[in-house]
């Protein structure tokens, strides 16, 4: 392969794929500027590289596309968000270096830690970057003799290290000298203080660097497969690209790819430089703002699950609310209701489409039934090639009467612990459930037609039937039912646009984001209320809507909240889309402080140095995250980086003169990756 010389035309086609909860997407675009083609494929969540094969293969075959005429392969993937969500990943040791013991449960770090082995070890700076207390390489070397073959990556942590990373240097190389296991240092992944927080993202990235890796080595070695030989890149949390080595090394970085591409993919599907970007999957809605044509990043760093990390990410709000979302009878009061997640199941239409003629037979069965019974079309199955050690008896137990098929779920569940069991089963993904979902509805409704809408029917028939406090059933039939649910998908996901919009709202209106959202005021505002007062709100500012199902469901949203709706041609695969046509992004951050009358500190990766003159130890410190800004650039297949810098700087007002404080300095180096030829 080589590389074409920037700067000239080049005819190129471009592969996008993102892994999503229920679909992996693909998608071809030329030259940059236009999509020739897409393909879907189910998301194999015993191994997800399968899932990317078929759908890299469909797309390939679509577009009479050859293999090796794919210049630039990309991926996002929610499988970092999804682990650290679940619980999963490898088994990690902590060595924090200089901190209390009591400084382990801050910031949730003993909840990341999960039991897993820690050592608390002398060593450590001060603000300043001068050492506090010399290293105890005696007691890392002795942990690393004890733990350093039963964990799959180790985390380093020292007191300071953004001011004076010696510590973690020298800690990472003994790792490397004496385990050889992957090590993570808090310094490489954050410049920012807050040494318990920091430490917080090491663990996380320690945990995920064997599942990431083990995803990309497929992932390649899948594309090879097929003849696709172009370099891969993944997305980062804030829209960039990085290479695929940098994501080995960083994984934590690549939580909350999947919906960051997306914002990406709707800037570029639509041209819009300020609107809400509403992103409806299987599981989740995803909803963030672009503000002048960029994503806004979370300040705080990304947070997932329990966990707030020191990862610049998209800010972006998820409600557990998609077209694969439960539904649930609200059997309280005279007319009851639907509730819709937020966990996800598999569509009964899906199963069907999947299993054939014996989910039918499990339906026409408990439609004989007089009584309607509280697991009415839902069913249950095992998912193969996943590892089953740790199960407790009942849970063996349970999955071993489950075996290799599917299952009406009343036929499994023989009593009350079971159930419980059952949970824990489908928290490690070791079952899967399938139930009424919002994709039903829309095949009942006739909105969606791809796959098997009698079972559809007939489970939303069964579901009609129950009874809620009038002693009355649900619903008429299948079809009013159908529109109950869809009704309440565009009711929950007019609330989830408006609570996103206050809480990026300039002015405090003295209430959260979540009641604002729901007042009573608000509902009569968008019932557009005439009375002795009248009443209209609504969105100022268009919505960008996304997703496989947004087509059916968001006009209503639209309407609701009284906003333009865009949706976009290819908005079903913008993931795909905007892994692709992402731009790498390398920022470097780093601090000059005051030591003393005319002395200033630079803090380096390699030390600590003083310089006596401030512009010159400013430009000494941007000379040093340029050429860092820069390498990592090309590191990620950048061939010509355009570099930009800011500088902070604080000062205080001290007997009538101003004094330097800090200067917190950014440089970011950008560019489109390199494309590939010949």
């Amino acid at each position: 392969m080589g590389y074409d010389p920037p700067g000239e035309p080049v005819v190129s086609v471009l592969l996008g794929v993102d892994t999503g909860g229920t679909y992996t997407d693909a998608v071809l675009i030329r030259d940059e500027t236009e999509v020739i083609a897409t393909a879907k494929a189910l998301t194999t969540r015993a191994d997800l590289a399968v899932g990317v094969e078929e759908a890299v293969r469909a797309v390939l075959q679509g577009a009479a596309v050859a293999p090796e005429e794919i210049a630039l392969a990309s991926l996002s993937t929610t499988l970092a968000t999804n682990a650290l969500v679940e619980g999963q990943g490898g088994r990690v040791a902590l060595i924090y270096i200089g901190f209390r013991t009591t400084d382990l449960g801050a910031h949730g770090l003993a909840e990341a830690m999960a039991g897993d082995p820690v050592l608390h070890c002398a060593g450590g700076h001060d603000h300043a970057g001068i050492e506090r207390q010399p290293l105890d390489e005696a007691a890392i070397r002795a942990f690393l003799q004890e733990h350093g073959d039963d964990v799959s990556g180790i985390a380093v942590a020292a007191q300071f290290a953004t001011r004076n990373p010696a510590h973690e240097v020298r800690a990472r190389s003994l790792v490397a000298e004496l385990s050889g296991r992957p090590v993570s240092a808090s310094h490489q992944l954050s410049s920012r203080l807050n040494g318990p927080k920091r430490a917080v993202t090491a663990v996380l990235n320690a945990r995920l660097i064997g599942m990431i890796a083990a995803l990309i080595a497929r992932t390649e070695t899948a594309l090879s497969g097929l003849g696709v030989s172009a370099p891969l890149m993944v997305v980062r949390g804030d829209g960039a690209l990085i290479s695929a080595g940098q994501a080995r090394a960083r994984p934590i970085e690549t939580i909350l790819s999947g919906p960051a591409a997306s914002i990406v993919g709707a800037r570029w599907l639509t041209g819009a430089t300020e609107a809400l970007v509403s992103d409806i999957g299987g599981t989740t809605t995803d909803i963030a703002l672009l503000q002048d044509g960029v994503p806004k990043i979370d300040p705080a760093g990304a947070r997932v699950g329990p966990y707030r990390t020191m990862v610049e990410a998209v800010a972006m709000r998820t409600t557990g609310l998609g077209g694969d979302s439960e539904v649930r009878v609200i059997a309280d009061g005279l007319q009851g209701g639907v509730a819709l997640g937020p966990c996800r199941v598999v569509p009964v239409a899906l199963l069907a489409a999947e299993v054939g003629q014996p989910v039918h037979d499990l339906l026409d069965a408990q439609l004989r039934t007089a009584t309607p019974g509280a697991h009415d079309a839902r069913f249950v199955r095992a998912v193969r090639g996943l590892p089953r050690h740790g199960l407790a008896a009942r849970e063996a137990q349970l999955l071993e009467r489950i075996g290799a098929g599917t299952h009406a779920l009343d036929r499994i569940l023989r009593v009350r612990m079971d159930e419980s069991a059952l949970d824990r089963l489908i928290a490690r993904g070791l079952v899967q459930v399938a139930g009424v979902t919002p994709s039903d509805a829309s095949h009942v409704t006739g909105q969606l037609a791809e796959w098997d809408k009698a079972a559809a029917e007939k489970a939303l028939t069964l579901m009609a039937r129950r009874k809620v406090g009038s002693g009355q059933r649900l619903a008429a039939g299948a079809a009013a039912l159908a529109w109950m649910i869809i009704n309440q998908l565009t009711e929950m996901t007019s609330q989830a646009l408006l609570e996103a919009a206050f809480a990026e709202e300039a002015r405090d209106f003295g209430e959260t984001p979540h009641v604002l959202a729901r007042h009573p005021l608000m509902q009569a505002g968008l019932d557009r209320h005439r009375g002795l007062i009248r009443l209209d709100i609504g969105l100022n500012l268009p919505v960008v809507g996304l997703g496989a199902s947004a087509g059916c469901y968001y006009p209503a949203v639209g309407e609701r909240v009284c906003s333009e709706m865009i949706l976009p041609s290819h908005g079903a695969v913008a993931n795909a889309i905007g892994a692709v046509v992402g731009r790498v992004s390398m920022r470097c951050s780093g601090t000059v402080t005051a030591l003393g009358e005319g002395v200033f500190r630079v803090h380096l990766e390699d030390g600590p140095a003083d310089i006596d003159d401030e512009e010159a130890a400013l430009d000494a410190l941007e000379r040093a995250l340029s050429a860092d800004a820069r390498a990592a650039a090309q590191a990620a297949g950048v061939v010509d980086a355009r570099l930009t810098a800011t500088r902070d700087i604080r000062r205080a007002r001290v007997d009538n003169r101003e004094v330097f404080v800090e200067a917190v300095l950014t440089v970011e180096a950008s560019g489109r990756p390199r494309i590939a030829s010949g």
